[in-house]
């Protein structure tokens, strides 16, 4: 599955780098790229093995948040 997230708080490529290790190292994410200054996020993942509000916890629990 491919989707797309939107994400509040970032302010510089530190942010992203937080959020993309932290979010690839969840099960059954198979990729992520985040555009800072669109402020969203694409993740590929297996949805048998992590789900949306997963992967949206994890980056809440980073300071940013996150929506679909």
């Amino acid at each position: 599955m491919k989707q797309k997230y939107t994400i509040n708080g970032m302010s510089c490529a530190h942010c992203v780098s937080r959020i993309e290790e932290a979010v690839s190292s969840l099960d059954g994410v198979k990729k992520i790229k985040i555009n800072l200054k669109k402020a969203e996020a694409i993740v590929k993942f297996d949805e048998q093995c992590v789900t949306d509000e997963v992967i949206i916890s994890t980056i809440h629990q980073l300071g940013f948040t996150a929506s679909i």
